[in-house]
């Protein structure tokens, strides 16, 4: 079974080939391995399961199995965990500066397992927002042959007969702030929204990278819209364990894969699903990996060209058990390929193109989900770019759901999420304002904290189409109205953000892509020379060393040169 593989180009050779490697090899032999299992390519099963969220609980068991389906292809798995920092929890405090964070962290963990140990290839599963382009990047950077495997999203919660999701919950504290919202409903909406294991259900930050490995070509084809709970999950990873080793006799590796026109498709999906906007965010840093100049404005051409086509949370009506329902990323992408808006030439891991997979696959008229291209929701994409003098590197606004594409109000300022927040538990906000969350970019933050807690009070209140919320951090896949992120340059930078003062007339307009601050050069000029950097209270550890290397949104908010400055790529070791 292992003669089909040959280690003496695998990086596993230099733990477990010659004698020179005898005391390596005494570890193996120390966990129950023999000669024989020593011998076989060795493959990383890394899971970023944990008890911390229920989107990363079934993590490690679906890992377990992908070990069954490698040992059985003729591998030897060695598993190892990653961390991750759940979203949902890390929300509207202190917490969330770690989010962003976590996403280097995770890549680099295991990039450093992977090379400390000579692990000939990866599977890579994840749960939550930031693991997935974190294993994602790590596969990229790596270039071993690698499968990505999501854990499942979770099933809709009941309240009062209809779906809900932890968006419902977040928006339900703000109609409690605004008197709409008894206690009691609530507290009892909360006991039920989620109702088990399971990433959030609505095309969130989570989902949207799901369908983005899938549509990019590192998942299993319909592998990754499977809920969590079912017991397919378990069929998904024993194949993709199978799958692997495939990968490694074909020496089929991850920049094989991810081509710029591969990340093209990516964008078209995210856009098509109405994706979080932290996808934006995610491409970029993905692309850097692979040595790809893919920024903000590269993905927000796309977006622009690109029709929305599924009709989900939170600008539309339907959760991720229901795309799975109707077919999957794939039944989405039969279409967008029909269209003309895929390139169906790009490699997968099945060792197929993506327009070989697409074949397989029949087009389902009778599910409700997922539009045709011939008759959209709406002709572009559920995401927007903007660019103008409040955002000369750019800026991003979901547009999935939104009523009115136009916006011109007067700034209302804060220089952190909490003071903007408790304006807003106060209702002390007019409707008509912009408002102003600044310092919460990648440097500023640090961190680039999502604005969720903020925005879905707002919408709880009934506000949510009545103002405007602007800020260089970022927002959740989940939120919903007229919000503005990633803003560029940041407030810690001294980028436009920084200068605005209340009362300044902002204008947006998400159908020409502007973002306008209305104030007289010479006044910006003047506001310029007396502005001074402010200083963050991390002044050691990961956030402080984060805030040292991190660079713009624009291009991914990375910490490192990615591959245009490699002088080796560790499958080549």
């Amino acid at each position: 079974m292992t003669q089909r593989f040959d280690k003496s180009r695998l990086p596993s050779r230099h733990v477990s080939v010659g004698p020179e490697r005898a005391p390596h090899r005494s570890y193996y032999y120390a966990m129950g391995l023999d000669e024989e299992a020593i011998s076989r390519p060795f493959v990383g099963v890394a899971s970023a399961g944990n008890d911390s969220a229920p989107c990363n609980t079934t993590l490690d068991a679906q890992a377990d199995v992908a070990r069954e389906g490698v040992i059985a292809a003729g591998g030897m798995p060695r598993r190892f965990n990653t961390i991750t920092v759940t979203d949902g929890i890390a929300m509207g405090h202190q917490g969330m500066k770690a989010s962003l964070v976590s996403r280097e962290v995770i890549a680099d963990s295991v990039e450093l397992s992977m090379r400390g140990h000579c692990y000939d290839a990866l599977v890579g599963f994840a749960g939550c927002d930031k693991s997935l382009p974190g294993m994602m990047m790590a596969m990229l950077r790596l270039n071993v042959p690698s499968i990505f495997v999501y854990g499942g999203s979770i099933l809709p919660g009941q309240y009062q007969g209809r779906d809900v999701t932890v968006i419902d919950v977040f928006e339900a504290v703000g109609g409690h702030a605004a008197g709409t919202c008894p206690l009691h409903e609530l507290t009892a909406l909360e006991k039920v929204a989620c109702p088990g294991h399971g990433a959030c259900g609505g095309q969130y930050t989570a989902n949207t990278m799901a369908c983005v490995a899938e549509a990019i070509g590192l998942s299993l084809p319909n592998s990754n819209m499977t809920p969590a709970p079912y017991q397919t999950r378990g069929d998904i990873a024993h194949a993709a364990g199978v799958q692997v080793m495939t990968l490694i006799e074909k020496n089929l590796r991850p920049r094989d894969i991810c081509t710029r026109e591969a990340f093209e498709n990516a964008a078209r999906v995210v856009a098509a699903t109405g994706g979080s906007t932290n996808a934006a965010l995610h491409l970029p840093a993905m692309a850097a990996e692979v040595g790809i100049e893919f920024d903000l404005f590269d993905v927000a051409r796309i977006f622009k060209s690109t029709p929305y086509l599924a009709d989900l949370k939170p600008g539309g009506k339907y959760v991720a058990k229901n795309m799975y329902e109707a077919g999957g990323v794939y039944m989405l992408m039969k279409t967008m390929l029909d269209g003309g808006f895929l390139n169906g030439d790009c490699m997968t891991v099945t060792g197929k193109t993506l327009g070989e997979n697409i074949e397989e696959v029949t087009w389902n008229p009778d599910q409700k989900v997922i539009y045709p291209v011939s008759n959209p929701i709406t002709p572009t994409g559920g995401v927007v770019g903007l660019r103008g003098s409040l955002a000369p590197d750019g800026a991003i606004v979901k547009v999935a759901g939104l009523q009115k594409l136009q916006f011109t109000g007067p700034a209302r300022v804060f220089d952190c999420e909490e003071d903007c927040f408790a304006a807003v538990e106060k209702r002390d906000y007019r409707e008509g304002e912009v408002l102003i969350i600044r310092y919460e970019g990648p440097k500023g933050g640090p961190g680039m904290r999502e604005m969720l807690s903020t925005t879905a009070a707002i919408y709880g209140q009934g506000m949510g189409d009545k103002v405007a919320l602007i800020t260089d951090g970022r927002f959740s896949g989940a939120t919903r109205g007229f919000c503005v992120g990633h803003v560029g340059p940041e407030a810690a930078e001294g980028g436009p953000i920084a200068l605005v003062q209340d009362g300044d007339i902002i204008i947006l307009d998400a159908e020409s892509g502007a973002i306008e601050l209305d104030v007289p050069a010479e006044e910006l000029a003047k506001r310029r020379g007396a502005w001074k950097p402010r200083a963050h209270d991390y002044q050691s550890g990961a956030l402080w060393k984060y805030a040292q290397l991190v660079g713009p949104a624009r291009t991914g908010a990375t910490t490192h040169p990615g591959a245009k400055a490699e002088t080796h790529v560790f499958a080549d070791i």
